[in-house]
């Protein structure tokens, strides 16, 4: 395999993330309806001895799509090769990704929706009739030439299905999204991480943690790593529920989850914009953040628990927003009305 599996955690190393990523379909944990789907799929290829269709995982950020592509190559037992789409600058980038290929492995590209035009039209063909052409020369004297490809499976992952063009979303046989995660989910991912990397934390402490985590494993093993810090600097050990609570409020992590960007952007919009309806431009210029990190990072996790309404007009932050934040309720317009 490419990639080389870790066996020994380090807290020196570099590799604790790598050290606590699942290798396998039953180290995985959670999203039990995609992964059940995709076990299917991947087991009917290997009755067919044919190469899987391509894949494409959709959802919020952190919630394992890199994980189940690497799973599915171990699965397979075929080498994956990984990259993103902001890196592929141009074809001859691509071209030089895919003619490396031996027959069955697979390609994971990530942030797949940031993929240039000029390179998704080398993908048509690739992912389609496993060919791919390459001009040589210039002007009136170029000549193009067809370069047989193995037969392979590209694994796109995107926070945005929405941005894929109809073309290349098309030539995708498997379409799975990847939700937030149950707080129960998370305590046994948090669980897991915890006895891999020696840390000795009571079960009321996990569950702390795992209700902190907006939903996400890579935040659940952040805040694990983070209250370990101060419980090593502190010295203490076991780490109980109170001492997670007192490392998670330094880190401005409150009991819903929330973090200090998030309240400052429910903030500006109760205090600056009256609670809305406001557009994300406006939010992204007044708290100097890009619109694509509010809308990918953010607002999923907002609406998810119900702090921000998404209607035509704009962002609204609801009555749930004001109470959390202790701000008085106080509204023109009812929420619904908005819609």
């Amino acid at each position: 395999m490419i990639e080389e599996k870790i066996t020994s955690p380090s807290f020196v190393n570099g590799d604790i993330d790598e050290t606590l990523r699942p290798s396998s379909f039953n180290d995985f944990i959670g999203q039990d309806k995609v992964k059940d789907n995709i076990k299917i799929f991947v087991e009917a290829s290997k009755i067919r001895k044919s190469v899987l269709d391509h894949v494409v995982l959709y959802g919020p950020p952190g919630l394992g799509k890199t994980t189940l592509a690497r799973i599915i190559s171990n699965e397979l037992q075929r080498n994956i090769k990984i990259t993103s789409a902001p890196a592929i600058e141009k074809q001859g980038d691509l071209i030089a990704i895919l003619t490396t290929l031996e027959e069955g492995d697979i390609i994971f590209i990530d942030e797949i929706h940031r993929l240039k035009k000029n390179l998704e039209e080398v993908l048509y063909s690739a992912m389609e009739d496993f060919k791919v052409d390459i001009i040589i020369g210039e002007g009136t004297g170029a000549r193009t030439i067809r370069l047989n490809l193995p037969h392979f499976t590209l694994i796109g992952a995107t926070t945005r299905i929405g941005s894929l063009t109809g073309p290349l979303r098309s030539r995708f046989g498997i379409i799975e999204r990847l939700d937030f995660y149950d707080e129960k989910s998370l305590k046994q991912i948090v669980g897991r991480s915890s006895k891999i990397l020696g840390i000795k934390i009571s079960e009321d402490a996990l569950s702390e943690i795992a209700k902190r985590s907006r939903g996400t494993p890579r935040i659940a093993n952040r805040l694990l790593k983070r209250v370990s810090d101060f419980a090593l600097v502190e010295k203490v050990e076991p780490i109980d529920r109170s001492f997670s609570d007192y490392a998670l409020t330094k880190l401005e992590i409150d009991h819903k989850g929330l973090d200090a960007m998030d309240r400052k952007i429910l903030e500006i919009i109760i205090k600056r914009y009256k609670g809305g309806p406001v557009g994300l431009s406006a939010i992204s210029a007044t708290i100097n953040e890009e619109i694509e990190t509010l809308e990918d990072v953010y607002e999923p996790f907002l609406i998810q628990q119900g702090f921000l309404l998404r209607t035509p007009r704009g962002r609204v932050a609801s009555k749930l927003a004001y109470e959390h934040l202790g701000i008085k309720y106080h509204s023109i317009e009812e929420d619904l009305s908005l819609f």
